[in-house]
């Protein structure tokens, strides 16, 4: 039996949410990342994602109220979709559904993370981290296993027997299947440490190649196991923090009750390979990572790692739509690397956010350079903000620098 007061609580802040969803602004929104994702945009396109929220309760506006730990964290979720909806909504879609998670278990590589943590905010989820070096001998390339996938369908149907006792009457409950992340990089940083690992692949080439092949041998069953079961999700409506709607996806002979990998958008990075030569990034991560993306409909590509002098190998991987221009590119130059056959997919500098003091005019010059840029070379465009660390405990700045992009954008 659920707690009366607890369902009171998330039906109310559902309410308030299914009424904003029900808005005419946004299937406009739709349809504005629609085009933007057909490279044929109205404007460009702003999104705010990977928040600080430990820095973000004003008013109570974020103070949870709920006991029960399942309501709490539909709570959770619908007190920050209603605060960035009020405070620095941008471009952000709200759906008329909630997304029930299926009970997948995952049993993973067979790998833990070794590491040391330290925190400079106790109440931030931003930590240092020490990994420590798990693959020096043949042996420990042994240790990596294939993942194998299982459904436990009578937690999954619990969940969504909870879900619906909420939200029946004020939104549509969707039970939703695994939205795969499939870095090779990523993860090997977390087992080796990255300078272990950058180390690793000048000195022992043949040894690192046997491990990124492994691992995407591993994806590639894994892959296939979820399609088998059926517990892939439906398309979605954003891929790594961009908005994702698109006439392209799903894919012809679309089952939603059996998705396909070629029925959803991919992302794929290798943040560590920013120093590597554009033909070691080549070697070691578009021939692996290309037998991933050739299987999916659409690849957002990059995150923090510097594009701009990779664009030639970039585009030998399949289906790749949005390629990420980190703040750390020359904008020119990616700009003329990407021109209209891709999204520019700009995510301007966090730190703005984080000096002594903050100015939201040298936000607005510096959006505007690359609103320029992309104009001079026809670049799609959208505009992402994302791993905001802190706001040095002052959400207004949040909340001026969404108005300094919207104002740049036009929107």
């Amino acid at each position: 039996m659920l707690n009366k007061n607890d369902a009171a609580i998330v039906r109310e802040l559902a309410a308030r949410v299914a009424d904003i969803a029900a808005l005419p602004v946004q299937e406009e929104k739709r349809t504005l990342w629609r085009r933007l994702n057909a490279r044929d945009p109205a404007r460009p396109m702003v999104m705010i994602d990977q928040v600080c929220w430990n820095e973000m309760n004003v008013a109570d506006e974020l103070t949870p109220r709920c006991a029960d730990p399942e309501c709490r964290g539909y709570e959770e979720q619908f007190r920050r979709t209603l605060f960035q909806w009020n405070h620095f909504r941008v471009d952000m879609v709200v759906e008329p559904f909630v997304r029930v998670p299926k009970a997948i278990h995952n049993t993973g590589f067979g790998i833990l993370v070794l590491e040391d943590t330290v925190a400079m905010d106790p109440t931030s989820a931003v930590l240092g981290h020490h990994f420590h070096n798990q693959f020096q001998t043949e042996a420990d390339l042994e240790r990596i296993q294939t993942p194998r996938i299982s459904h436990d369908a009578t937690e999954t149907n619990r969940r969504l027997a909870v879900a619906h006792e909420l939200f029946d009457g004020l939104l549509e409950v969707r039970p939703w299947g695994e939205d795969p992340y499939l870095s090779l990089w990523d993860p090997i940083s977390t087992w080796m440490g990255v300078e272990n690992a950058l180390y690793a692949l000048i000195e022992k080439p043949d040894y690192m190649h046997r491990l990124a092949d492994r691992m995407t041998e591993g994806y590639l069953s894994m892959l296939d196991q979820l399609e088998e079961q059926g517990l892939l999700c439906e398309p979605q409506s954003v891929i790594h923090c961009t908005g994702a709607y698109t006439d392209e996806l799903p894919a012809p002979g679309y089952d939603p009750g059996r998705p396909r990998t070629r029925d959803l958008w991919m992302f794929g990075l290798a943040q560590m390979f920013s120093t590597v030569s554009p033909r070691m990034f080549k070697e070691f991560e578009v021939d692996y990572a290309s037998r991933i993306c050739e299987r999916f409909g659409l690849v957002y590509y990059g995150c923090c790692d510097p594009l701009d002098g990779k664009m030639d190998e970039v585009r030998m991987i399949p289906n790749v739509r949005k390629v990420s221009m980190s703040p750390w590119v020359n904008e020119d130059r990616g700009a003329a690397a990407i021109g209209r056959d891709f999204v520019y997919s700009r995510k301007p500098n966090p730190a703005f956010l984080a000096f002594d003091t903050f100015e939201p005019e040298r936000v607005r010059q510096d959006l505007l350079a690359t609103r320029t840029v992309c104009e001079q070379y026809g670049c799609p465009l959208e505009i992402i903000l994302k791993d905001i660390s802190t706001v040095r405990y002052q959400p207004e700045r949040l909340f001026q620098w969404a108005e300094a992009a919207m104002a740049v954008v036009g929107g």
